[in-house]
């Protein structure tokens, strides 16, 4: 009983809260004047220029006449605003003053103890209605014979315990809600005295009681429990690395080098990922990597090519190297736009299965180019080409700027641009996007000229970080890590739902697991257990996400 008298009734808190709130209005009070014929006005006179500059009725002369008026009673506003910035500042620094050394004495932490009380009450109120029901319910099954009744009784005591625990969790939510306003009440009080503008420590911590507020322990497990269980396995790794190898995993050069072997793959995981946006895939990744790196190859060639494409040798160590370099770049982009388009056009003008599509490409290029080349490798690039491209800036490999400047592109097309925008909206709801006026096909064949273009990059950059090297058979199996890498960082097969960090997550993710477990001699076959476990658990958790929104 001494716990239930600390719990405060709404007109006991109320009465808590009225000294603190008739206080700081009075100071509002006295701040709104002041503001009255300066910053308010300012305000309003500044909305109607931008309204009579974006008014198409008036002619030029009467908005050049209007705007003059607004501008000179502005500028007379703004002279008030100067004259009485002292005085607001003087009162808003009383009025913060005070919250500080009212507010959480006199009211938050009185409400924090009520609602502590409030919550031991409530835990009890449940755990004697539980005892009750299975009381009434032993009496009840005490009294029956009859299997049925039994049965019915069985089921009603399961409704009655649901009940309950429905009324517990809403007082718990209650009383949670209330902690909650009680504490940014005070945010409240604040943005009407600055006008919205806060400290960084307050955003902070309003920040942080919105996650603490909002917090669930389920969702959270949902949405990084795959993530904390490939750190658990990465730290196992790097734990059982030195007894095994007799070296460190966890070094500053493996760090760089994972991230330079994730620079390439990462252009490839942006470019599927545009597509997964929108429910689809792309199963012709690999190939195209393997066509890119074939024509990367020959023309960046070290010297005339010994191979043939359908019998012809080229040659273009007579050109320029920076002429060559960008010749190469070109082509792999122009190659792997046109057949992501041919595949796009399909899919978009058809609504041909994405998978369909793009098996078909797959087995297109894999097929031409090991035509053309009769599948042997060029060899090897000009050697000086890397350092111009790619240099090595003490030790630091400049590769990773390529993907980091991947990613800002990629990200502000997502996030900035309309283009982005409705690549969401489609991969949403596509019919909905329709009837809003978004033309599908658009969106669906850009999305596809995206890929294409990120797929060219990535292969160009794989070719000269490799020194070349390139034959058709090169890049088998990439498709599988680009989408994985998506899938992984949250990417939902679902349509509408991902973001550029977590397909940058994914790639480093897999690239990591994959340098460790080779490190480690692991066999490269179960190497591939290891994806294909990490690829059921993200696509099951992305699943059931999926069924929880349903």
């Amino acid at each position: 009983m001494a716990q239930s008298r600390t719990v405060l009734s709404v007109e006991q808190e109320t009465a808590l809260l009225q000294p603190i709130d008739a206080h700081v209005s009075e100071i509002q009070r006295k701040v709104d004047e002041l503001r009255a014929d300066g910053t308010t006005k300012v305000l309003e006179l500044q909305s109607s220029i931008d309204a009579t500059k974006n008014d198409r009725i008036l002619t030029r002369e009467e908005r050049d006449r209007e705007i003059a008026k607004f501008q000179k009673d502005l500028d007379a506003a703004k002279q008030v605003e100067a004259s009485h910035a002292d005085a607001i500042s003087k009162l808003i620094a009383e009025a913060e003053a005070y919250l500080n050394e009212h507010f959480e004495k006199e009211y938050l932490t009185p409400v924090k103890q009520s609602c502590e009380a409030e919550r031991e009450v409530a835990k009890k109120d449940y755990q004697a209605r539980l005892a009750e029901l299975e009381r009434d319910h032993k009496k009840e099954l005490a009294s029956l014979s009859d299997s049925q009744e039994v049965k019915e009784e069985k089921y009603v005591y399961k409704n009655k315990q649901f009940d309950a625990k429905v009324t517990y969790q809403q007082d718990m939510q209650r009383i949670k809600d209330r902690e909650h306003e009680a504490f940014m009440y005070r945010y409240h009080l604040l943005d009407m005295l600055r006008m919205s503008r806060f400290t960084f420590q307050e955003k902070l911590a309003q920040r942080w009681e919105t996650y603490r507020y909002t917090f669930s322990a389920r969702d959270f497990l949902l949405n990084n429990g795959l993530y904390l269980a490939i750190l658990l396995v990465f730290a196992v790794l790097c734990g059982i690395t030195p007894a095994i190898k007799g070296t460190q995993l966890l070094t500053v050069q493996n760090i760089l080098n994972i991230l330079q072997q994730s620079s390439p793959r990462m252009f490839l995981a942006l470019g599927v990922a545009g597509l997964i946006l929108q429910t689809g895939t792309d199963l012709s990744i690999g190939r195209m990597v393997g066509m890119s790196m074939v024509a990367s190859t020959i023309i960046m060639h070290q010297g005339p090519n010994t191979g043939t494409v359908f019998g012809i040798a080229f040659d273009f160590s007579t050109m320029p190297v920076v002429g060559r370099i960008l010749l190469a770049l070109v082509v792999c982009v122009a190659l792997c736009t046109l057949f992501s388009a041919i595949a796009g056009f399909f899919t978009a003008k058809f609504k041909m299965h994405w998978f369909i599509s793009t098996m078909a490409n797959m087995l297109i290029i894999f097929g031409l180019v090991t035509y053309a080349t009769k599948g042997v490798s060029f060899g090897a690039i000009d050697p000086q080409i890397p350092n111009m491209v790619t240099p090595k800036i003490n030790g630091f490999p400049t590769i990773i700027l390529w993907a980091i400047a991947a990613i800002a592109i990629v990200w502000f097309i997502w996030n900035k641009t309309t283009f982005g925008k409705n690549m969401y909206a489609v991969g949403g709801n596509p019919e909905a996007a329709s009837v809003s006026g978004i033309n599908v096909f658009a969106i669906s064949i850009g999305a596809f000229l995206l890929a294409g273009i990120l797929y060219g990059f990535g292969s160009w950059l794989e070719c000269i970080r490799m020194v070349g090297s390139g034959s058709a058979a090169y890049g088998q199996g990439w498709e599988m890590d680009a989408i994985a890498a998506c899938v992984v960082g949250g990417i939902s097969f679902t349509g509408g739902i991902g973001k550029i960090s977590g397909v940058t997550v994914g790639v480093l993710i897999f690239t990591a697991l994959t340098y460790s477990l080779t490190i480690l001699g692991i066999d490269t076959n179960l190497q591939f257990v290891f994806s294909g476990i990490i690829i059921l658990i993200a696509v099951t958790l992305d699943c059931l996400k999926y069924i929880r929104k349903k």
